[in-house]
């Protein structure tokens, strides 16, 4: 990765402040905020007995309790209480001044204690929120303390989602000293200062500062506020000022008259260039400056349009890029601001030019760095799947939305606040249609209540809403009438029907809803970079189904006008622990890993939206890869019109980029094989390397030395966490290898995959070699030499658990449930003749979905080769992997 967009964020930091909603330190001048990251204390309370009882270790923010838990292989995580304390190391000049603290964010109830008091408390997980300080001792004793609830709470959004409620003290936390006379927004969690661009043009722009103070004296305070703008080299660009008089103890509310920039440099993803508003709170006395805030000033226009989509500036857009979950590999939510800004540097890479922040807003650092880098956003409140039909859980929303509009509203990048996400895909009342009528309704109600707010908060802004594909039941509830733009959720050729659906299915949503801009909020494909295959489908989870699938969307929208706006559903992997399937309890539809190795969708992308020239070998990350014959497709991903191939050494020639692949048959070499791939553009050449290890499975095993991995009942490759290749079974033929008898496991009546099964497998991380299995196998044979063998059985019983939700997170219009009936096998194993497993119960013995593995040595002393033979005694026997290895 280019350190250029890290080293252009850190300066712009810099010159910033880190101001904003950031409260940065300000070089110890009016208005300080010192970081409170270290050195806490923090225990959980499962059993509710309080922080008084309870044994803290020490931990640092950002922290969550749930970093571990939710990867395990038993089913839930920790959502409860966990307790965090802390002694302030308070300044003695600070006795005259207002110092509060600053959390932002904590999942998802908190309440604040100094001294053992409690002093306040907030509701929700994912916005900011300042907590006052009063009566402090500043003699060294003064502590603080969080009690963190993130347990399930009906009265707060979000009830259920496809990602992972993680609890803890997640986002930095500060202390904020400030003069007893500041800009103040302690309900909303903001800086007090909202700086807006009107009427902007190529000629001039105006700028409209407004906000609200406090003063905290014990006397009424003439003050003076002016704001003054300047450009990135610091030139003055125009000013505006007043004055007022406020009474002790009061907050007010002030507005100045509007500063003019003529002949703006306007903002946009190929110049996003900030302008600064220094905002002042001056005593109109002395002339001292109290409180200061500094906000970065992007000044552009734009609006959407139903038939052409999005223009900036004057100029059509077409939004493309992703949507993003904050959480990372090993780290939970709790990542450091430092590490979170470099997925919109990877975002940016890739060319996209749109940032979906969802479902929920998000860390500052984000938000800035798409401030910076030219991301325009859209950011929600996580308002998912379903609702609580109380007013407390209705007014909560409410709060949450006005949090997340006044804490974001300074950034430049923002250009449509959203409210609700699929909130009828979980739907209450089925069997009871009154009822489920009601139910509707009371969500549109509340959805017109959200709508209403925000019009009224942030009138220079659209609104929006995420549907899935249940284009009528929306229609019929009337949410598609609501908002200014529509978002669709659409899942063709994965969670049902054919890739090919996805076109035609925006033709007619456009037929349907004609007065409104339509975006796609949503479209995606699990992408398990362990797994490919040479004949990819739906649900195998393999690199080249995923390929297949983004090619066909992105075509189809970049041919739509209409379709103002794109985002992959995800930009990387993400935590969701309630997911099962190839890597459970993780989402797979990023184009990037939870640690964020890019996919190769992530390279199609680039192909398609940088300006950048670009080559990658596509099959560059598959660095592990085998069959039975060494002929094999390799793609070139790339931006060229051409590209030229080297493997080996063996130059292969140049060939035309269509659709930005290019692909060629190649022989491998059985080990190493060294892969060049080159273009030319811009009087520059540009390449890509890559050196790819290949697995030679012969037909024959006679003269074989390598290692023999096999899954049965699959039609894929799987790279385990050795970096072992597994490759498919075939049926056995004389003088070579495979199994005799059996067929691939399939569940029946699954809206999924066509073989095998998406269980959590317990007991291993390398689920793909037991979720697949032949069941009424045989037997299997391998022609091999004499000598001595090591022969592993890999076992899973992969049916049974009863009652089993066939698509739980179906994104089409139904959700089908199927149920698991337990099955009855015993069966016995016999090696070259000997009887090595007698009267296996996998279920009994076992338990459903737990790896089994069972080892044995093998002589092999005739040509026969190893000839294994299943007995059934009762039901069919099954087999899920197999490995053989030669010791001697």
């Amino acid at each position: 990765m280019s350190h250029f967009f890290s080293l252009r964020i850190l300066i712009g930091l810099l010159i910033l402040g880190q101001v904003n909603n950031t409260f940065a330190q300000n070089n110890g001048e009016v208005r300080t905020s010192i970081p409170l990251n270290q050195n806490w204390q923090f225990a959980k309370d499962p059993k509710k007995v309080g922080a008084k009882y309870l044994k803290f270790t020490s931990v640092d923010i950002p922290h969550t309790w749930n970093a571990v838990d939710v990867m395990d292989d038993e089913p839930g995580y920790y959502r409860g209480l966990g307790y965090y304390k802390k002694k302030l190391v308070l300044r003695p000049n600070w006795k005259h001044k207002k110092i509060q603290l600053y959390f932002n964010g904590v999942n998802q109830e908190a309440e604040v204690y100094l001294n053992g008091k409690k002093i306040g408390n907030h509701i929700g997980g994912y916005t900011g929120f300042s907590i006052p300080l009063e009566n402090l001792q500043f003699n060294g004793t003064d502590e603080i303390m969080v009690k963190v609830d993130n347990s399930f709470n009906e009265s707060i959004a979000p009830l259920t989602a496809d990602f992972t409620f993680f609890g803890g003290i997640y986002r930095s936390v500060s202390l904020l000293v400030l003069d007893q006379v500041h800009f103040s927004d302690t309900k909303y969690g903001s800086t007090g200062v909202f700086v807006q661009a009107k009427n902007v043009s190529e000629q001039g722009a105006e700028i409209l500062v407004s906000g609200s103070l406090a003063n905290t004296t014990a006397i009424t305070k003439q003050i003076k506020v002016k704001t003054e703008v300047l450009d990135a080299t610091g030139k003055s660009m125009g000013n505006a000022e007043s004055r007022f008089v406020i009474g002790s103890g009061n907050t007010l509310n002030f507005q100045l008259p509007i500063a003019k920039v003529p002949f703006p440099k306007l903002w946009s993803p190929e110049n996003p260039y900030l302008y600064k508003a220094i905002t002042s709170l001056l005593d109109a006395k002395t002339g001292k400056i109290l409180d200061q805030i500094k906000t970065p000033v992007g000044l552009r226009f734009f609006k959407f349009d139903v038939q052409k989509g999005f223009f900036l500036n004057g100029k059509p857009y077409k939004l493309m890029g992703a949507s993003r979950h904050q959480d990372f590999a090993g780290m939970g939510n709790a990542v450091p601001a430092a590490l979170q800004v470099k997925d919109i540097e990877l975002l940016k890479k890739m060319g996209g030019n749109f940032l979906r922040v969802a479902h929920y807003p998000q860390d500052q650092a984000i938000m800035d760095a798409c401030d910076q880098l030219g991301i325009i956003t859209t950011v929600e409140i996580p308002v998912v799947n379903e609702i609580t039909e109380t007013e407390v859980f209705y007014r909560h929303c409410e709060h949450m939305q006005l949090e997340m509009i006044k804490q974001n509203f300074n950034h430049p990048s923002v250009v449509a606040w959203a409210y609700m996400n699929e909130v009828l895909l979980k739907m209450k009342f089925n069997k009871e249609p009154e009822r489920k009528q009601q139910y509707i309704a009371n969500i549109t109600k509340l959805a017109q209540r959200l709508e209403n707010l925000t019009r009224k908060t942030d009138s220079t802004r659209y609104t929006m809403m995420a549907n899935h594909g249940d284009v009528n039941g929306y229609n019929a509830a009337g949410l598609t009438k609501i908002p200014m733009l529509v978002g669709w959720n659409l899942y063709q050729g994965w969670y049902g029907g054919k890739a090919e659906d996805f076109g035609p299915a925006l033709d007619r949503i456009h037929q349907t809803i004609p007065d409104k801009p339509m975006l796609v909020t949503e479209f995606g494909a699990d992408v398990d970079p362990r797994i490919h295959s040479f004949n990819p489908i739906r649900f195998d989870k393999s690199l080249e189904y995923g390929m297949l699938y983004h090619q066909i969307y992105i075509k189809d929208m970049l041919k739509r006008p209409f379709v103002a706006g794109a985002a992959v559903w995800n930009l990387a992997d993400f935590s969701s622990e309630t997911r099962s399937e190839t890597m459970p309890g993780i989402n797979n539809k990023g184009l990037l890993t939870i640690d964020r190795k890019p996919k190769n969708t992530y390279f199609l992308y680039q192909a398609y939206l940088s300006a950048n020239p670009f080559v990658k070998i596509g099959d560059g990350n598959w660095t592990w890869r085998g069959g039975t014959e060494i002929s094999q497709n390799l793609t070139v991903i790339s931006n060229l019109d051409t590209v030229a191939l080297t493997v080996n050494g063996k130059y292969l020639g140049k060939k035309r980029v269509v659709d930005h692949l290019a692909n060629w048959t190649i022989d491998f070499n059985n080990g190493k094989n060294k892969i060049e791939a080159l273009g030319r553009a811009e009087g520059k050449i540009w390449q890509d390397t890559s050196t790819i290890n290949f697995v030679l499975q012969p037909q024959s095993m006679q003269n074989a030395k390598a290692s023999f991995n096999i899954l049965m009942g699959s039609q894929r490759q799987f790279i385990d966490d050795e970096n072992q290749l597994w490759l498919p079974s075939k049926a056995y033929v004389t003088n070579t290898w495979g199994h005799i008898g059996g067929e691939p496991f399939k569940i029946k009546d699954s809206g999924r995959q066509s073989y095998g099964s998406d269980k959590n497998i317990v007991g291993t991380t390398n689920d793909p070699i037991y979720q697949t299995q032949l069941v009424g196998v045989e037997g299997y044979r391998v022609s091999v030499p004499k000598g001595k063998y090591i022969v592993t059985f890999h076992f899973a019983e992969l049916m049974g658990n009863g009652i089993q939700t066939t698509l739980p997170y179906n994104l089409d219009s139904m959700i089908s449930v199927r149920r698991e009936i337990p099955e009855q096998r015993i069966f016995e194993v016999y090696l070259n003749g000997k009887p090595i497993i007698k009267k296996l119960n996998l279920a009994a013995c076992y338990g459903v979905a737990k790896n089994v593995k069972k080892q044995f040595e093998c002589l092999v002393t005739d040509d026969e080769g190893i000839k294994i033979l299943f007995k059934n005694i009762e039901g069919k026997a099954v087999l899920n992997a197999l490995q053989i290895r030669k010791i001697d």
